[in-house]
């Protein structure tokens, strides 16, 4: 069953390797739900990338599909809109506070009646 918590994974935590491994370990356990977009990993395997050239954009790019395909529902998308109307010190960080208001609501009804729902009163 999934989680009533989401997170949103930000490039800042997605970088170091040892740090992803361990956030995508919890993401699997079910504790909450793990979100992320496709700006997030845009941004962190471009980081990545400027300060590691030694690095293969191919294996990150798989990376970034085997995170994609491991975490049930976790790519944020329709979020963009809503980037424009948030205000913050960092306005680069716009997308990650839009992602989060857009992806993070109410998990999937899913499950045995009664579980993620609220039940249906005659």
């Amino acid at each position: 069953m999934a989680s009533n918590f989401a997170v949103v994974y930000d490039a800042c935590v997605l970088y170091p390797a040892p740090l992803r491994d361990l956030l995508m370990r919890l993401a699997l356990t079910d504790l909450y739900r793990a979100k992320w977009t496709n700006q997030i990993h845009d941004e962190w395997i471009r980081n990545l990338l400027a300060r590691r050239p030694e690095l293969s954009a191919n294996r990150l790019a798989n990376t970034r599909e085997l995170m994609n395909r491991s975490v049930r529902d976790s790519l944020v998308s329709g979020y963009e809109h809503l980037i424009e109307s948030i205000t913050l010190p960092d306005p680069d960080d716009r997308h990650v506070v839009a992602a989060a208001i857009h992806g993070c609501g109410r998990p999937p009804m899913n499950g045995p009646a009664g579980s993620n729902r609220r039940q249906a009163r005659a």
